[in-house]
């Protein structure tokens, strides 16, 4: 929940030129703006390579949902790409993964590329739980049927969010490992991804690894420098 129209409008349009600037982009960007800025935003990335998601979605295609905004109607804002099962709807807005499953499949539906996210609290990482609270919530929080050509896997550590403290590269590529185990046979073509507290810096020592192949990015993304910084460190 950050941005108004200006300060929207303003990163965009520096990451739409930051793009400009560089003949060849051979990484994959998505910018996922609040519900409010959706349809501005569109317009500015529209002749550019830099791809429109949002961040959450209703399970629901349409109905008397007061306040809630389905997968249909962001597609028809610009949106390619949705963010779901974040740690931040699973916690301040109770959401349990079984209703986030539901958002997958509707998303899916709906034609847009999911990214779905999962990740253990500080009191499972301690208790040295990591692996199977990951899995438990990764199985329940994908519907029996769903796509792998249009779904990643984003790893969030809850602990790690916001605090500046991160795990080094060998255990996140042990809970990538796991994810992809998780979803054999098809856990090869699933792009895995990392969010939690990224920086230019991590994703530097983390983008050695084969087994990270990419970045949600939080705080750093309000920054136009901070978010081009990482983007230049994965070309």
């Amino acid at each position: 929940m950050h941005g108004r129209l200006t300060s929207g409008l303003s990163l965009a349009n520096d990451l739409v030129q930051r793009t400009r600037t560089q003949r060849n982009v051979g990484t994959d960007i998505v910018v996922c703006p609040p519900y409010t800025l959706l349809w501005s935003i569109a317009e500015v990335l529209s002749e550019s390579p830099i791809k429109l998601g949002a961040q959450d979605c209703h399970p629901e295609n349409h109905g008397a949902y007061t306040g809630d905004i389905s997968a249909a109607m962001l597609v028809d804002m610009g949106c390619r790409y949705v963010i779901l099962g974040h740690s931040e709807r699973r916690i301040a807005h109770h959401e349990d993964s079984a209703l986030i499953a539901r958002k997958v499949a509707a998303a899916q539906q709906a034609g847009l590329f999911v990214i779905l996210c999962v990740g253990e609290s500080k009191e499972e990482y301690d208790g040295r739980k990591t692996l199977q609270a990951v899995e438990t919530q990764l199985r329940a929080s994908l519907p029996q049927k769903f796509t792998t050509a249009n779904i990643a896997i984003a790893y969030e550590p809850i602990w790690a969010i916001g605090t500046g403290i991160t795990p080094d590269v060998a255990e996140v590529e042990k809970v990538h490992q796991h994810i992809r185990k998780v979803l054999a046979p098809v856990g090869e073509a699933v792009q895995v991804i990392y969010g939690g507290s990224v920086t230019p810096q991590l994703a530097q020592g983390y983008l050695g690894s084969a087994e990270i192949d990419g970045f949600l990015i939080g705080s750093v993304s309000l920054n136009a420098d901070g978010f081009w910084a990482v983007c230049e460190k994965t070309q």
